[in-house]
């Protein structure tokens, strides 16, 4: 997988990361610096973390499904990224959005979690195409950490303009690596 393959895949992973960071930002006012890069760290750390757990899983799994790897990260891929193209458009549910707690360190980590949990599926796509993930998670992390401090720092500006419009690129993108993986394995 190409450095520009993985920065594709790194954004379309970190898009919801950076919109729950835009909701976070917004939610605080006008951040200062040091609470959008506590953010970004407990967002990066996360999402760099979970695709390493998805890749062990994948890797123990990789020799029993050798030839059709390619098209299981297909699968994968396509899924997620059109799960998080389908859900671009659903309307948000605005009580629900307000009692969702945006504060606190607890608040923070089940968010980022939660946020991540495509990067594990991911993860296990990695393994079955024998990408080096040494070079992956950093490169996951490291966008992750970029997005959310962008997104709460810019907080509700941000989002209001291009919110769901970014889910569903991010989406797209991740349908369209997992493509270029089907095409490159054939």
């Amino acid at each position: 997988m190409s450095l520009l393959s993985l920065f594709v895949l790194a954004l379309g992973l970190s898009i919801d990361a950076f919109a729950a960071s835009v909701g976070r930002g917004a939610a605080v006012g006008t951040p200062h610096l040091g609470v959008a890069l506590k953010a970004a760290l407990v967002f990066g750390l996360t999402e760099m973390v979970t695709p390493l757990i998805g890749w062990a899983v994948g890797a123990v799994f990789a020799d029993f499904v050798g030839s059709i790897a390619h098209w299981i990260a297909f699968v994968l891929l396509v899924g997620v990224g059109g799960h998080m193209a389908w859900h671009a458009f659903d309307p948000v549910d605005e009580a629900a959005a307000e009692a969702t707690p945006k504060g606190g360190l607890i608040s923070l980590m089940l968010t980022a979690i939660g946020t991540s949990i495509d990067a594990m599926a991911v993860g296990v796509s990695l393994a079955l195409i024998d990408v080096d993930i040494r070079v992956a998670a950093p490169i996951i992390g490291a966008t992750t950490f970029v997005m959310t401090t962008i997104g709460m720092m810019a907080g509700k500006r941000l989002g209001d303009a291009f919110g769901h419009r970014a889910e569903f690129a991010g989406g797209i993108g991740l349908a369209l690596v997992g493509t270029v993986i089907l095409e490159i394995g054939r």
